[in-house]
């Protein structure tokens, strides 16, 4: 088979492909607020979370940002979205991750404390995506009541808003309630070789 044969099968195979996902995207009419959920030993929850910001700002959507484990640290996220302080609000909430703190009851403070301006945040009627970044960190470690947090984002999330959690160990309440879930398994991490966490990739 020649390249010019190659070609007319190519074309014809992509066309046949299209007329199948055209099909396919004609039957999908539903629009509303997600609830998605990234989670997984992996690297890139946070990061994928942040490009989601990145888009909707792209689209001139308003977004609230809650951190609930890191602290004043500077990360290029956070000065990247300053430029946008008309679309963007972020509220970092932490003190920094739990080995640092190393104090159960502030971490408990912190974590109500975020969990109050993200309810707020997402019912303001302000925003249309809210991330909730590290959101599964204080759940696994019991710092905010399961149950209330579940029945808070099956119940009281508003319809068109999108709403994102990070975080290692998604709990299964958490995981059944969303319309999204990617879990981000690690196949390879420079830090198991020694290499430091470094601007641009990990903050």
């Amino acid at each position: 088979m020649d390249e010019s044969e190659l070609d007319a099968r190519h074309a014809e195979k992509m066309r046949r492909k299209k007329e199948v996902r055209d099909k396919i995207l004609a039957a999908k009419t539903i629009e509303k607020g997600l609830l998605i959920v990234h989670t997984g030993k992996g690297k890139g929850k946070s990061t994928a979370a942040f490009g989601m910001v990145m888009r909707a700002v792209g689209h001139g959507l308003p977004v609230g940002v809650v951190q609930f484990i890191k602290g004043r640290m500077e990360t290029g996220e956070k000065v990247v979205l300053d430029r946008f302080a008309d679309l963007v609000t972020v509220r970092r909430m932490g003190e920094g991750f739990t080995w640092e703190t190393q104090d159960r009851q502030r971490d408990i403070a912190a974590a109500c404390a975020a969990w109050d301006i993200a309810r707020e945040m997402i019912t303001s009627g302000r925003y249309r995506m809210v991330l909730l970044d590290e959101l599964n960190i204080v759940l696994r470690y019991d710092y905010l009541p399961l149950a209330e947090v579940v029945t808070f984002l099956r119940e009281a999330r508003p319809a068109d808003v999108h709403v994102i959690v990070t975080g290692r160990n998604a709990k299964d309440e958490l995981i059944e309630i969303a319309d999204l879930v990617t879990e981000m398994t690690q196949v390879k991490h420079p830090f198991r070789s020694g290499v430091k966490p470094q601007p641009g990739v990990e903050f």
